[in-house]
């Protein structure tokens, strides 16, 4: 009867329902009966000793059905007692209680095939109690062997009781699992009472429930909290940072105050010169006179007042004002010159010397310059590319690379993987996915299988089999779950692949592992009714390929990969948009290194581009004398024919004719020839350090000679406008002086006017002789910033990624090279250049020369010098030196300053893989696809490595499923780990191969290891009969337990374990060690003794760089922690570690390395300028320019990597360059009056700026920006980012700096200054040439003889 206790439900077999599908249950609503003996013992053997006593509603057959059932669960389950227990007693109660009727109803019958009634669905009333506690005590049981859960097999994957119970009771035609329908009515009727017991609980101190760390979280130690990472700052005031609220607060408050103290300094002296009123009138009348020769400043009227004396020590006759700070008439001269700097004195001698040589000897310095060049490019013959990306961008002796060499030598390399995504075209579809598709997708497949290589290899031979050699390839794709593809129909096979991807262990693949639907369908959409596999937007086809260490070997499958990348290339891209509407995105094992090797990344019209602009540039700009005349001013009185009217004659003096001159004073040649020089340089580098065995990469080709030409030109330049000034002073054009002393010179450099000077004192000199003193004025300001530029280079390869590396000691090399040729050779094309100019023969053809009424015409240099000079002396110098604008410049670069702070705050580590590809690459696609549809993550290996896995104490180390593991052993503490994800970056269940084996000798598997009868010493294979066949452990002494007791150790496990690596994994046993665990351990070359082993898992999906450092952080975190709590060595792995070993260490090192540069900087700075005051104030603008660019970086979206750790050592040394030059004219400059002070430094900071301030600004800066801006045009994101962004950048800070900030602070506080000349003789010629250069900004007359 219907709820009535004692009666049953349905009972026996009545047929099948279709040929090939289970026995189904009779209907029977009879009493229970009393079970014969035999059936009896069954029973108890089945379903425990709750059925030893009362009747039963189940006959023989229908035991023999269930106990398969449970023994084919049973390996999934078992190793947590409580969620085994409730199984069985579930089904055990569902199938033979003998109350059955009171909680089961039969709904609907159906006949079977022999015309019998048999049940078609059932009503099964379960408590809600135990209905929870079955879920829960079996939703974390784990199937470590295929980093699974067990509910994803026994239950679907359910994520609550009620869909547990749901998956369980749904009708399965084939496999485990119901044959006819099993509802779970809510609610019921009230007839019928619920199935009511006491669910096991896996914590539970009872051993027959109690289950493991890995099945049961709430057993689980507790470990010591780790906060997850954070990418923002844990202090936070509202949207800001602590530290950018404090600075911005301070910074706002502070600019407040001096904005106040401004208007109030304004409003009091307003007020003071009220009060004064006609008094401070009257005085200023009153002292006129006084006005008119301010310090620094020289008027008409004291000019021609001025006594004139003679000197006892020399004779000479010079005005007082001539002889600068200190002079008098009455002081001797030694006691009026300024203070001298050995170090600078060296140099100076040591550079005239080099230069005169070089100028006299130009062919030997050719030649020797050839032999030396010749020599180094010897090494081109030992020329080579790296192209292996882990060479490119893994440290050699880098952690994770020593661990990933071990990994792949005592286990296999990681398998390579070829992977296609497939989506539509057509954004308006819902879903990639139809029955025509899926078609395409197995032809595509069918032929990929077909594919044979060169050499003759096909997929059968390269693939992943788990099964071994000649057994079924692991291609994951939707096929997988489609028997017959053929056999489907539209739209059934909807509901085919649903089911599947819903429950995949009922459709198993070809090599018998189910496939989780993440692995093969991607952007997948859900509804209230759940996930709606078949409409996803992605499918995804992954070929799992071998890898090895065989050169041989790896070349083959290498080949093979390489003709799949042709077809799916050629054929498959171009045919599935055309003819299908989809587009693929695909990678293939050689496709990563094929790509950042790529030709199109080279932009080699990119590079010619540069240097043509260079050289136009430079043609232009070198020897103008700042203004390019192509006419001349006028024709003279003498070339106007007699008998032309007044007017005439007038008007035809005024019309200009073209000059030939500018063909001979132009600087083509010598242009040319300097970028000669730097290309001479990158090769002798490359030379160089290729016979060194350092080997280039495409990194060094496409940067190095931008890098060089920018940084090289400056020179050229900077020696060019000496040799200039020189030739204003010094050359032929410079008149000479009459005896008594007029001054009838007319020949001017750009900021120096002649001076009377008496006829001792020689004006002309050879050509040599000026070519020595330019660069003897030079030489010291080029040495200083090219050492400093090698040193930053070469600070820049202690990074030890080998591009990053090589990069830098190649742009050192070319750096050096390119200082040294300029210094030598390009001294003696100077010489040459100059020579060819006084003999007026052409530029572009010496051989040709002008006569010399043409070469008189305009011979004289340009008095007023370049626009660029004029601006600096008559605006940009006085206008700086403001006592207004000082004070804003030092408010605004404190505010450039904290917004550089702000920025370097949101500087992020990592290397986007992307920008390392060609912008048109392939790839990108494919690494977009992955983030968008792709929710895997990468597998992760921990290793053990000292463990002796044969014995106990070790094994109690590493296992976790038995109750004498250890608390924090390696197996627990992984799950402990998992189910803090967030903090661990773990996703999966760890497989455990030490409890997986310990379980398959487990003598209850009665198909898992199984030794002859008649032989126990021999094994039985897959093919032997159960009847020859036992258990290994069934007689064993001590018996199999969970305490371990019986397990093998020493030479007996060895023996057991060889045989479980060989044993299938199938659905007999899913224990088996073949598939699962075939490379988890790695044998001692004898085979006694196993040497590593391994525990597989997986990341969570990694999507930023951010997340690839957090995951490698906590992996490295785990295992240190594994490796304290069990004294075994552990280290974790996984394919992306060996790239992202940087960034365990990048931080510190950026920090130590810019400290370096920075004290580099000091010290060669404050030696060379010979004052550690100004020493200190170039490091500290240099480290300002530095923070710039970090701030800019972080506003531009630039990530912290090796390459931009480089560029900011690389901004050390060139921000040297911007601030070098100005702050050595500053500690030479001498000024013209007898200023102190304050006073004295703004006149000598005036005298830096007009002397190279145009130098800088054209020579350093603008070079620079030309050689750099090209970039923007290369196809390589890579280069744009990480060059051209962050160069730019660099150039322009370091110009802001240098030319605005740093002569601003030496106003302040530069140091004590000292003559650049090293002798008396040219102290003394100095002095009275500075005539012309007093501070314009002192003068009070505008129309003085000094003014502008």
């Amino acid at each position: 009867m219907l709820g009535e206790p004692g009666h049953c439900a349905m009972r026996g077999s009545c047929g099948r329902a279709s040929l090939f599908s289970p026995e189904l249950p009779c209907p029977d609503n009879g009493p229970a009966t009393d079970p014969e003996e035999e059936l009896r013992q069954s029973l108890i053997s089945v379903c425990g000793p709750s059925f030893s006593t009362g009747g039963a509603c189940c006959s023989s057959s229908q035991l023999d059905t269930l106990a398969e059932n449970l023994k084919t669960v049973s390996p999934i389950i078992s190793s947590c007692p409580a969620c085994y227990n409730n199984f069985r007693d579930f089904f055990c109660s569902f199938t033979c209680s003998p109350d059955q009727g009171t909680f089961v109803g039969v709904t609907s019958t159906q006949l079977t095939t022999s015309g019998d009634v048999a049940v078609k669905s059932v009503d099964f009333i379960v408590g809600e109690e135990f209905k929870q506690g079955f879920y829960d005590s079996c939703k974390y049981v784990q199937m470590g062997a295929a980093n699974q859960f067990a509910m994803d097999f026994i239950g679907g994957g359910a994520k609550t009781a009620d869909a547990f119970l749901k998956f369980m009771g749904d009708k399965k035609d084939f496999g485990p699992g119901s044959p006819f329908q099993i509802d779970f009515p809510r609610p019921w009727n009230d007839s019928m009472t619920p199935f009511e017991r006491t669910p096991l609980n896996c914590a539970s101190e009872d051993l027959g429930s109690r289950c493991a760390c890995v099945d049961c979280p709430s057993v689980c130690p507790a470990l010591p909290y780790v906060p997850p990472p954070s990418d923002s700052a844990s202090c936070r005031v509202g949207l800001m940072s602590c530290l950018t609220f404090t600075l911005t607060l301070t910074y706002s408050l502070a600019l407040s105050a001096f904005i106040a103290f401004l208007i109030f300094r304004a409003f009091y002296m307003r007020r003071r010169i009220q009060l004064e009123g006609e008094e401070g009138v009257a005085l200023s009348t009153g002292d006129a006179a006084s006005h008119q020769t301010l310090v620094g400043a020289t008027s008409t009227h004291s000019a021609h007042h001025l006594t004139e004396s003679t000197s006892s020590a020399g004779g000479l006759s010079l005005h007082r004002a001539h002889l600068g700070r200190g002079a008098s008439l009455l002081d001797p001269l030694e006691a009026s010159q300024p203070r001298q700097h050995k170090l600078n004195a060296w140099l100076r001698k040591f550079y005239f010397r080099l230069g005169y040589w070089c100028a006299t000897k130009p062919w030997l310095t050719f030649a020797f310059a050839a032999a030396a060049i010749g020599i180094l490019n010897i090494g081109w013959a030992r020329f080579a590319f790296e192209t292996d990306p882990v060479k490119l961008w893994v440290a050699p002796g880098s952690e994770s690379a020593v661990q990933k060499e071990y990994f792949d030598e005592h286990f296999e390399p990681f398998y390579r993987t070829e992977q296609m995504f497939f989506t539509s075209t057509n954004r308006n579809e819902v879903g990639v996915l139809t029955l025509e598709r899926l078609k395409y997708l197995e032809d595509i497949l069918a032929t990929i299988r077909g594919i044979r290589s060169e050499s003759g290899i096909h997929l059968e031979e390269v693939c992943f089999a788990p099964a071994g050699q000649g057994t079924p390839c692991v291609v994951q794709s939707p096929l997988v779950w489609f028997a017959e593809l053929d056999s489907e129909e539209d739209p059934a096979w909807r509901e085919t692949l649903d089911d599947c991807a819903a429950t995949p262990s009922n459709c198993l693949s070809e090599w018998g592992q189910p496939l989780l639907p993440k692995y093969a369908l991607g952007g997948i959409p859900e509804s209230e009714d759940g996930l709606l596999y078949s409409r996803a937007s992605a499918a995804v086809m992954t070929l799992v390929v071998r890898d090895t260490l065989n050169a041989t070997r790896k070349a083959l499958v290498e080949e093979w990969e390489r003709d799949l990348r042709s077809y799916i290339q050629d054929t498959v891209v171009p045919q599935a948009e055309q003819l299908h509407g989809m587009k693929v995105s695909f990678s293939t094992g050689v496709s990563l290194e094929e790509e950042l090797n790529k030709s199109t990344n080279t932009d080699i019209p990119i590079v010619v581009m540069s240097y043509l602009v260079m050289f136009f540039y430079v043609s232009l700009t070198l020897g103008s004398g700042g203004r390019v005349s192509f006419l001349t001013p006028s024709y003279s009185d003498a070339e106007i024919p007699e008998g032309f009217f007044p007017k005439a004659r007038y008007h035809l003096s005024r019309i200009r004719r073209p000059s030939l001159r500018l063909f001979v004073t132009s600087k083509v040649t010598l242009g040319l020839f300097g970028i000669i020089l730097v290309i001479i340089a990158v090769l002798s580098s490359v030379g160089f350090f290729s016979l060194m065995g350092v080997r280039a990469t495409l990194i060094i080709a496409e940067v190095i000679p931008f890098l060089v030409l920018a940084v090289g030109v400056d020179n050229v330049f900077i020696l060019v406008h000496e040799l200039d000034k020189q030739n204003s002073l010094h050359g032929p054009a410079t008149a000479t002086p009459s005896s008594n002393g007029a001054d009838n010179g007319t020949a001017m450099s750009p900021s120096i006017r002649s001076p009377s000077l008496d006829d001792s004192v020689p004006t002309q000199l050879p050509a040599e002789d000026r070519v020595a003193r330019a660069l003897a004025k030079m030489g010291p300001s080029i040495f200083l910033s090219t050492v400093t530029e090698v040193v930053a280079f070469g600070l820049g390869a202690l990074v030890p990624m080998p591009a990053v590396r090589n990069f830098a000691l190649y742009a050192a090399g070319s750096v050096l090279l390119d200082g040294l040729l300029q210094m030598t050779v390009f001294v003696s094309a100077m010489t040459l250049d100059l020579r060819r100019v006084e003999s007026n023969r052409l530029d572009c053809a010496p051989f040709i020369k002008l006569p010399q009424r043409i070469a008189l015409v305009d011979s004289a240099p340009n008095p007023e010098g370049s626009a660029i000079t004029r601006f600096v002396r008559k605006r940009y110098a006085p206008f700086l030196l403001k006592k207004e604008v000082k004070a804003c410049v030092l408010a605004a670069f404190a505010g450039l300053t904290v917004l550089s702070i702000i920025g370097v705050q949101h500087v992020h580590m990592g290397l986007d893989q992307r920008l390392a590809l060609p912008s048109d690459s392939y790839l990108i696609d494919w690494f977009n696809a992955i983030d968008t549809y792709y929710d895997v993550g990468p597998p992760i290996y921990f290793v053990s490595t000292s463990a002796n896995v044969t014995v106990r104490r070790d094994q109690q180390h590493l296992c976790g499923r038995f109750t004498t593991c250890d608390e924090f052993s390696l197996a627990s503490v992984l799950e402990a780990e998992r189910q803090r994800e967030a903090s661990s970056f773990i996703a999966e269940p760890a497989a455990s191969w030490i409890d997986d084996f310990f379980r398959w000798l487990n003598p209850q598997f009665t198909s898992c290891c199984r030794v002859r009868i008649n032989d126990p010493s021999t094994f039985c294979t897959p093919r032997d009969a159960e009847r020859r066949c036992k258990p290994c452990f069934e007689d064993h002494i001590p018996p199999w337990n969970i305490t371990m007791g019986g397990l093998p150790q020493g030479d007996e496990f060895m023996r057991y374990v060889k045989q479980w690596l060989i044993s299938p994994t199938n659905e007999d046993c899913p224990l088996g060690g073949q598939s699962a665990y075939g490379d988890a351990l790695s044998f001692s070359a004898d085979g006694k003794s196993i040497t590593a082993s391994s525990f597989r898992t997986s990341h969570t999906p990694l999507k930023s760089q951010q997340d690839f450092i957090n995951a490698f952080a906590a992996a490295h975190r785990i295992a240190d922690d594994i490796a304290q709590r069990t004294q075994t060595a552990v280290f974790p792995y996984s394919m992306f570690y060996v790239f992202f070993d940087q960034y365990a260490h990048l931080g510190s090192m950026t920090e130590e390395t810019i400290s370096l540069g920075l004290l580099a900087v000091l010290i060669i700075t404050s030696l060379a300028l010979g004052s550690i005051r100004t020493g200190v104030i170039v490091t500290c603008t240099v480290g300002l320019t530095v923070l710039n660019v970090g701030g800019i970086m972080g506003a531009w979206g630039i990530a912290l990597n090796a390459l931009s750790l480089v560029n900011l050592v690389i901004a050390l040394g060139i921000a040297v360059e911007f601030n070098a030059h100005v702050a050595r004219a500053f500690m030479g400059a001498v000024p013209g009056s007898q200023a102190e002070g304050q006073k004295e430094r703004d006149e000598r900071v005036w005298t830096a700026l007009v002397d190279v301030g145009p130098s800088v600004l054209s020579g350093i800066t603008f070079t620079k920006l030309i050689g750099i801006s090209v970039l923007a045009l290369t196809r390589s994101k890579l280069l744009e980012v990480y060059y051209f962004r962050m160069w730019l950048t660099l150039i322009l800070s370091g110009a802001l700096h240098g030319l605005i900030l740093l002569p601003v602070i030496l106003s302040f506080a530069g140091g004590e200054g000292y003559a650049l000349e090293d002798v008396d003789e040219d102290w003394m010629r100095s002095a009275v040439r500075r005539r012309g250069d007093e501070y314009a900004p002192f003068l009070a007359d505008d129309d003085s003889v000094m003014s502008d």
